[in-house]
């Protein structure tokens, strides 16, 4: 697709678009949007073929070659690794005689966190972006396009290119100004304040937990943290999505922002934590153990991460997809946004009914959640 102005391209891989281009659109506000994340999964095996993640980043060129929009995206044979679920979508487009794969997936493979998806540098540029993105779908016969972990201030473009709306809740914690761990407690109540410092106590207990980033991150580490992922990984989803040299390679490339926190027994490590820093956020992403240690998980995924948004003056800590037993640790449900595009005229009708009765629900249960949470009344 071209004019006189500009190009709209299709590249095999974000590895062959330049560095500099892509980060200068980034911003670098966003750790997994940034060049270097996504080429670390690429030119680790962690997408690409035999994955079911085809890397397909599109671009907008102006006459010079100049980067002037992007977004990462990948054409999907399968539903995995995404966190915003669609295989009743699926199931329903195969047995009214449709094929739903393949579809695109606009995202940052296996990595629940808001941000931007599109790249822009001008923010006239989103509509002629997702127009793109549209008759890409038609031209390559996906079914759908779907844009996940849409921060808050790209919704209205994707809303005005008709994209349908869809909702869910993570919890996060939110940085109030607090200047330490105490005063974020003071603000819980009297029973949760002691339940924590509790939980606290006992996850240390006998353990030495270390805090690495940057060039203290070394093989040993992510030889260790690999047995935790792995181990996670098999009894969550069978097959880890990442490769173990993807772990090296995001050392390599940003381990300034990178959190690894890593505990230790009688010099040994048996659980770790994997946090990313943000420009305003800290967000973990995976955690594993190799023992059974009461609370070690909330004081390595949780409690740490309050620790260091504190003394970083981050606004956030995004804790990824799921998990309830966040809410008692002080962190609230937040809705996360996805938009999709259904190229079915009588599929995206469906869709859009359903979508509007989920998002009732999502936002009934919010009121409920938000009722539960420890804090002081």
């Amino acid at each position: 697709m071209t004019s006189t102005d500009w190009t709209v391209r299709l590249y095999p891989a974000v590895g062959r678009i330049d560095a500099a281009s892509w980060d200068a659109l980034v911003g670098g506000g966003n750790p997994f949007m940034s060049h270097a994340f996504l080429t670390a999964l690429e030119d680790s095996g962690s997408v690409g073929p035999g994955t079911g993640w085809a890397p397909a980043p599109l671009v907008i060129e102006n006459g010079g070659g100049q980067l002037l929009a992007a977004l990462p995206a990948y054409a999907k044979g399968h539903s995995q690794g995404e966190y915003v679920f669609d295989h009743a979508w699926a199931d329903a487009w195969h047995r009214a005689g449709g094929d739903y794969y393949p579809k695109l997936q606009i995202a940052v493979p296996f990595t629940p966190a808001s941000g931007p998806r599109l790249l822009l540098s001008d923010p006239a540029m989103a509509p002629l972006l997702l127009r793109a993105v549209e008759q890409l779908c038609r031209n390559e016969g996906f079914s759908s396009a779907h844009a996940s972990f849409i921060e808050p201030e790209q919704r209205p473009l994707f809303e005005q290119a008709g994209w349908l709306r869809r909702h869910d809740i993570q919890f996060h914690w939110l940085n109030r100004d607090y200047a330490s761990f105490d005063d974020f407690l003071a603000a819980l109540s009297s029973r949760k304040r002691k339940d924590i410092r509790k939980e606290r106590e006992a996850a240390q207990a006998g353990v030495e937990i270390r805090t690495l980033s940057g060039a203290d991150l070394k093989p040993e580490h992510w030889d260790a943290f690999w047995q935790f992922y792995q181990d996670t990984g098999a009894r969550k989803w069978g097959t880890p999505y990442l490769t173990r040299s993807a772990f090296d390679l995001l050392g390599e490339r940003m381990g300034d922002q990178i959190l690894l926190f890593l505990a230790y027994a009688d010099g040994q490590p048996i659980a770790g934590a994997l946090n990313f820093i943000g420009a305003d956020a800290l967000y973990g992403r995976y955690w594993g153990c190799l023992v059974d240690k009461p609370f070690l998980h909330f004081e390595l995924c949780y409690y740490r991460a309050i620790d260091e948004a504190i003394a970083r003056g981050l606004n956030r800590v995004e804790a990824g997809a799921q998990g309830g037993h966040k809410l008692a640790r002080g962190y609230e449900p937040v809705q996360t946004c996805s938009m999709h595009y259904i190229a079915d005229p009588g599929f995206r009708a469906a869709v859009a009914d359903y979508l509007a009765q989920e998002r009732d629900g999502i936002a009934l249960d919010q009121l409920v959640l938000n009722d539960r949470t420890p804090f002081r009344r």
